[in-house]
């Protein structure tokens, strides 16, 4: 798969996401030469009639702050996207939305199903975002990039990546749709950790290496013993230990009607990533 065509999914309401989310999708694209689209919708608010016959406060007035303040958030978004991309040089257009809270992360959805792959800006502060991540990564059928803005990456940049692998099926299609990056990358680590999980599988970390080195991508392997400690809180200190700009992983969730539960790593990854993080389903 190449990476031609790309989908970067602002927030407006309650919190609008981070300029430098946009500059760090806006670099992305420049470096992988691809065209990239800014989705942002206004937030439609609708509160039941009972509660406006049975309140003294101004309610109708409060709605209609709060949906200006999304249309605002709007519009300053989606500029800031235009003037960064004409300022890189890069290929872009827009879409600009309405909907009901509950729908908009159903839009992305669609959207992202027309796209390579989504990048996704998650804010400590703002768990609509991760809302958003877990709709998309798993209704998509697409992978995503998960951006958090507190991780002070402004510029999209790949001098280490690594690649979680436990031989899941999830962990292959992640590694398949990332070999892009994986090709583009200055060095790739492959990351098992050990005594954490039963594996699944009777094949050897070696053989994933031999099959990236015929897509061109040399790599080492660490093998890590967990010893004792969750899975994130050993992605966190391998990451940290060796300078991971970019972790590629499968995300794995079961539904339970319509709400995912998310598998150890996932949720980690999901809930506050210390670096950008690739995800496929």
């Amino acid at each position: 798969m190449s990476i031609k065509d790309a989908l970067l999914v602002l927030t407006t309401y309650p919190q609008a996401t981070a300029t430098t989310a946009i500059q760090y999708a806006v670099t992305f694209a420049g470096f992988m030469g691809c065209r990239m689209t800014a989705f942002a919708a206004d937030l439609k608010i609708e509160v039941p009639r009972s509660v406006f016959g049975n309140s003294m406060l101004n309610i109708s007035g409060m709605i209609a702050a709060e949906t200006r303040k999304s249309k605002d958030n709007t519009l300053s978004l989606l500029a800031a996207f235009n003037s960064e991309a004409e300022k890189q040089g890069v290929a872009y257009e827009t879409i600009h939305e309405t909907g009901l809270a509950g729908e908009i992360p159903g839009l992305m959805a669609e959207y992202a199903r027309l796209k390579d792959l989504t990048i996704i800006p998650l804010s400590d502060a703002d768990d609509v975002d991760q809302w958003h991540a877990e709709t998309i990564v798993f209704q998509s059928g697409r992978p995503i990039l998960v951006v958090p803005e507190g991780s002070q990456q402004s510029a999209f940049k790949l001098d280490t990546v690594a690649v979680a692998w436990d031989y899941s099926r999830t962990a292959a299609r992640a590694v398949a749709d990332a070999i892009p990056l994986l090709q583009r990358a200055k060095t790739v680590r492959i990351l098992t950790v050990t005594n954490e999980k039963v594996f699944d599988a009777s094949r050897a970390t070696y053989e994933l290496a031999t099959h990236l080195s015929r897509h061109g991508i040399s790599v080492s392997i660490d093998e890590i013993d967990a010893g004792g400690k969750n899975i994130g809180t050993v992605m966190e200190q391998f990451i940290a230990a060796k300078k991971i700009d970019l972790m590629v992983m499968g995300a794995y969730g079961h539904s339970r009607i319509r709400e995912f539960v998310l598998g150890g790593a996932t949720k980690s990854m999901l809930s506050k990533p210390p670096v950008p993080v690739f995800l496929s389903h």
